[in-house]
């Protein structure tokens, strides 16, 4: 789990929750920490909050109350996909609608990362196995959402919500169903083995399924700003530029 930095209240622009999640070819698990940064700026802030929504409910929330004060709670995704260990349907889509949630006071900018990889039972990434396998459906476009292509590789992908989020207000979903696809059974290594006896050969071949013991991991961070001074506050906690539409709403450069 990563610890959080200590907080000053009248410096705190920047809220994130960081959920991981990990599950395997017929078993699943999840677990959830937090983390949050810091953007220096001469102004005193108000309660600033960030929900991770799954399919409408709250999965986890992190909301600065007062100096290394917050309200915090961890959640689980996928328990309704996957109830028991061998329940996982390669190919199934499931329904996996992602969504961020204002839960402070003031109005706010959201970006999401999701991360895709496998990993074995230590926990070791294997970056010789596909993520793209880890079919998490991305909705874009006429709901807010863009992705920062520039940002973004098969692993990692970067949203941003170029709306203004105001308080208590849910994102539209930036996902809609979950996937494996069905080729991570046809993966494997053939090995021939050529042995002798009584003058006659004999081979014996085995098969090896390449992501067999692997572990598909999703990590999902959601980042919220202030819209005050909103390309400075930008800029300075997410290293971007964007450009301020006069209606409130950002673009990337």
């Amino acid at each position: 789990m990563k610890k959080s930095k200590k907080l000053n209240p009248f410096i705190l622009l920047v809220a994130a929750a960081v959920l991981l999640l990990a599950s395997t070819v017929g078993s699943a698990r999840a677990a959830l920490t937090y983390y949050s940064e810091n953007y220096v700026a001469g102004v005193t802030i108000s309660n600033i909050g960030i929900k991770l929504m799954e399919n409408g409910k709250e999965i986890s929330r992190r909301n600065y109350i007062e100096e290394d004060e917050w309200d915090e709670t961890r959640g689980y995704l996928f328990t309704g996909h996957f109830p028991t260990e061998d329940s996982l349907v390669l190919g199934k889509k499931y329904p996996e609608a992602l969504a961020v949630n204002n839960g402070g006071t003031i109005d706010t900018y959201v970006k999401a990362i999701v991360k895709k990889s496998w990993k074995d039972a230590e926990g070791v990434k294997n970056t010789a196995l596909s993520p793209e396998l880890i079919d998490l459906h991305f909705v874009t476009g006429s709901n807010g959402w863009v992705i920062d292509e520039e940002a973004s590789t098969a692993e990692r992908t970067v949203l941003y919500y170029t709306e203004i989020l105001p308080a208590g207000v849910t994102t539209p979903a930036f996902t809609d169903t979950l996937r494996i696809d069905p080729a991570v059974a046809s993966k494997m290594t053939e090995t021939v083995e050529v042995e002798v006896k009584d003058g006659k050969e004999y081979k014996t071949i085995r098969y090896e399924y390449e992501y067999d013991g692997y572990i598909f991991d999703v990590e999902v961070e959601a980042d919220a700003v202030q819209t005050h001074n909103a390309v400075d506050a930008i800029k300075s906690a997410w290293g971007i530029d964007v450009i301020l539409n006069s209606d409130g709403s950002i673009s990337l450069k």
